[in-house]
């Protein structure tokens, strides 16, 4: 096949140089994150702009990012995250935006200790939560931090309704008290959580991720996936039925989605076909969440 192929217009720019290297560089390549900014994902991104320029008051604004599993929020959070990365000045350093993931088992303690890890602090053990909590105040505020990400939000939920409750309190306070607005991000469980407090149901205005399904959006994703891939042929990809088909297998969540293409592309660059299309969907090495629950209770009975 030709090295240095002439026609690489269905590909975006940033691909076509890609798509003239060897077979391995485009492997890399195709196996990279990428950032498809499909209409949802700037809506959110927008949303995260407004909240990070809303001047301190009292009642901060908040936001709940929520979704199935596997849908994007995380990659939404690192997009913007890198948009405004922290800045070092000769004594300290300030960072706008603080993502931190709620502990799998969550405590205030626990969560205090994953805040100060996350600001790069070195964390003293076994401290009395008070202690914790004055410290990591201080912290947020000598670096500057403006907006607190929490991703996996439903992890609260795992807690005893004691500590659930303490954690839910937490949350509120640290609104009022550092005046910056909250960003929680997690499945359908996390907004389950917040209503079970009235005020912070209030503060905290959702915004969902839903499953994808069929339609104009869903054929204009598949088609920005295509066109990122360095692949030397066209895939045709935007259609009613390659679509249904592609949605189906990955069971509507946009990192499977994701990891189908990628599969398959990769299998068109192995194989010689240079697009993906049915023959290189089948040969892709994926296999969809339902599959793989089912695969494991075959083996692990």
């Amino acid at each position: 096949m030709d090295e240095r192929p002439e026609d690489l217009t269905h590909l975006r720019e940033d691909a076509r140089a890609v798509a003239r290297l060897p077979g391995s560089e485009r492997l890399r390549h195709i196996r990279a994150d990428r950032w498809i900014g499909y209409p949802r994902a700037v809506t959110a991104l927008d949303r995260l702009e407004t909240l990070l320029a809303w001047p301190a008051r009292q009642r901060m604004p908040n936001l709940l990012l929520v979704g199935p599993t596997n849908n994007g929020k995380s990659m939404i959070v690192e997009k913007f995250r890198r948009r405004h990365p922290p800045v070092s000045d000769t004594d300290r350093e300030h960072i706008p935006v603080l993502a931190v993931q709620m502990p799998s088992d969550p405590s205030v303690a626990r969560f205090f200790v994953a805040l100060q890890a996350a600001l790069g602090a070195r964390v003293r053990p076994r401290r009395r939560v008070s202690e914790l909590e004055q410290t990591t105040l201080s912290l947020l505020r000598r670096t500057g931090v403006r907006m607190l990400v929490i991703d996996e939000l439903h992890n609260v939920l795992a807690g005893r309704d004691g500590v659930r409750r303490e954690f839910l309190n937490l949350l509120r306070y640290l609104g009022n008290e550092l005046r910056i607005p909250i960003v929680g991000v997690g499945t359908r469980e996390a907004y389950l959580a917040i209503r079970t407090d009235d005020q912070l149901e209030n503060r905290f205005a959702p915004m969902t991720l839903p499953l994808w399904e069929g339609g104009g959006d869903s054929r204009s994703l598949v088609a920005s996936f295509a066109a990122s891939f360095p692949l030397r042929r066209r895939s045709h990809l935007a259609t009613d039925d390659m679509t249904s088909y592609l949605l189906a297998r990955s069971e509507g969540t946009i990192g499977e989605l994701a990891l189908l293409l990628t599969e398959a592309a990769v299998a068109a660059v192995e194989g010689g076909e240079e697009a993906i299309n049915r023959r290189t969907l089948t040969m892709a090495a994926y296999v969809g969440p339902s599959e793989r629950r089912r695969q494991f209770e075959r083996e692990i009975p």
